[in-house]
């Protein structure tokens, strides 16, 4: 029986994250035209302030005490009206399709209440059917959805209120 974990990154914990989003960044490239760098990375720069913003929330998600993802929540939002915004997410390859990122969301929507906003690069497709899945299972229909684009890029975007309650994820 595994256990999944998702607890505030501290403030030296921050570059894990930086880390990770090499990965992140890999994966997205299936979906957006990333280029690697001459030194074999990924060029990305985090805006500035981003991390020092307080309403910027690292996670990291653990799963049996191993590193296995992490989960931004910041107010980088892109309707009228939305508090929350979950401005990056990853979950390592091992453990996809295992329930991590149905907890990790679950325990987030039930951890930070109010009014959220989620979005998706549409050419994302496990991305679209996870959310197309979870967030009519967590609000029980009580939701939006309306086209996007952000970066010149078509996106789903969901708009939903949560409040504080279990999150709906179990341990695997």
């Amino acid at each position: 029986m595994s256990s999944i974990e998702l607890h505030a990154a501290q403030r030296d914990e921050v570059a894990t994250i930086e880390n990770m989003m090499q990965f992140y960044l890999h994966d997205f490239s299936e979906w957006l035209p990333l280029k690697l760098g001459e030194q074999g990375l990924f060029n990305f720069q985090i805006k500035p302030g981003y991390w020092r913003n307080p309403a910027t929330r690292p996670f990291l998600i653990k799963v049996d005490g191993e590193l296995g993802g992490f989960v931004v929540v910041d107010a980088d939002t892109h309707v009228p009206g939305a508090e929350h915004n979950i401005g990056y997410f990853f979950v390592s390859r091992r453990f996809r399709g295992q329930g991590v990122a149905k907890f990790v969301v679950s325990a987030l929507l039930s951890q930070i209440p109010g009014q959220w906003q989620i979005f998706h690069i549409d050419a994302n497709q496990p991305a679209r059917r996870f959310w197309a899945r979870l967030i009519p299972a967590f609000t029980e229909g009580n939701f939006t959805t309306q086209p996007l684009t952000v970066d010149g890029y078509p996106c789903t975007l969901y708009r939903l209120e949560s409040s504080p309650q279990q999150p709906v994820g179990r341990p695997l």
